[in-house]
């Protein structure tokens, strides 16, 4: 799980956290330092312009967000080509690592053309139903499922999405035979979901919580390995039924492939202590993410984590991206 092998590695790289970078701090940066991340208006913006007006105060000079639109092959391709000198750094969700499991020719390595810098958040799914669906727990969906093979469907953004590659996992793990239903992204999707169209879905916390309170959705679990303070009192769906379930976006930030091990210190050391702030906690949280803050050799060991779990399931379902 992505959690507990977050977890081992968290006393000794902890400690590559805390390694002073005091030689970067007194000649790095002299120039502005440009993030580049998704489109405008996009999660991962909003996450790359809290992080970015933070390192602005805390290097000393401007920090430029960056957005490109499009897969994530035209984000890394600016990044991995770019100097690897801590000028030019890419701040990018889960898509990074997965796409070259979803389609060919990927012009990029995830692994071998960026140096992790930190785990900068992650966004667990709530598993929602629509109200006249008769269950109240994920035992009672799988059961209901069962009985009904073929006949419960989901809703989903463009296939490979993390809602999308939630179901799937949980389709797999639970052994049931639910239908996919495509949207063009998630607010099409849980329109649907409201209107009765569908029967359920894995939807992102903060699209979500408002209509729990109303009524119009009932939540059954939260898809991280452990319950998220953004759902005080749902249980996960590893503890309902299906043990080592988990499913977060993961968000972190890179740095080209090559870049000194000292400045990749220094930079975690300053993207954390952006995360620690507590004003910038607020604002992630009331987005409907939790931050993380991690050593470069913990989410490196999360992406791979991530890349076995979900890459498997793009393999055995079949996916490929739209």
């Amino acid at each position: 799980m992505l959690v507990a092998r977050f977890a081992a590695c968290m006393f000794s790289a902890g400690m590559t956290v805390l390694a002073p970078g005091a030689a970067w701090a007194q000649n790095y940066p002299t120039k502005p330092v440009r993030v580049v991340t998704t489109a405008a208006g996009s999660g991962s913006d909003l996450g790359a312009r809290l992080i970015s007006h933070g390192l602005s105060g805390n290097l000393g000079q401007q920090v430029i967000v960056d957005n490109r639109g499009g897969s994530a092959v035209i984000a890394a391709g600016v990044v991995s080509k770019a100097p690897p000198d801590g000028y030019t750094l890419l701040y990018y969700p889960s898509p990074l690592w997965l796409l070259p499991f979803l389609q060919d020719n990927v012009p990029y390595d995830p692994v071998k053309d960026f140096s992790p810098i930190t785990w900068t958040t992650m966004a667990p799914n709530f598993l929602v139903v629509h109200p006249s669906l008769p269950v109240r727990s994920v035992r009672e969906l799988i059961a209901l499922a069962k009985a009904r093979p073929g006949e419960l469907n989901y809703a989903t953004g463009p296939a490979g999405t993390t809602n999308h590659l939630s179901a799937e996992l949980f389709r797999i793990r639970a052994g049931v035979n639910i239908v996919r239903v495509p949207y063009k992204g998630t607010s099409p999707a849980l329109n649907a979901l409201f209107g009765g169209e569908v029967h359920l879905m894995f939807a992102p916390a903060g699209g979500v919580a408002p209509h729990l309170k109303s009524g119009r959705l009932r939540a059954l679990a939260v898809t991280s390995a452990k319950p998220s303070p953004l759902a005080p009192g749902l249980p996960t769906v590893a503890a309902s039924g299906l043990p080592g379930y988990e499913s977060v976006t993961m968000v972190g930030m890179f740095a080209p492939a090559g870049t000194p091990a000292s400045l990749i210190t220094f930079l975690n050391q300053e993207v954390v202590r952006v995360l620690n702030r507590a004003d910038v906690k607020e604002k992630f949280f009331g987005a409907g993410v939790e931050t993380v803050g991690s050593a470069p050799e913990a989410f490196a060991a999360a992406i791979r984590a991530d890349m076995a779990t979900m890459g498997k399931v793009i393999t055995d379902a079949g996916i490929r991206g739209e």
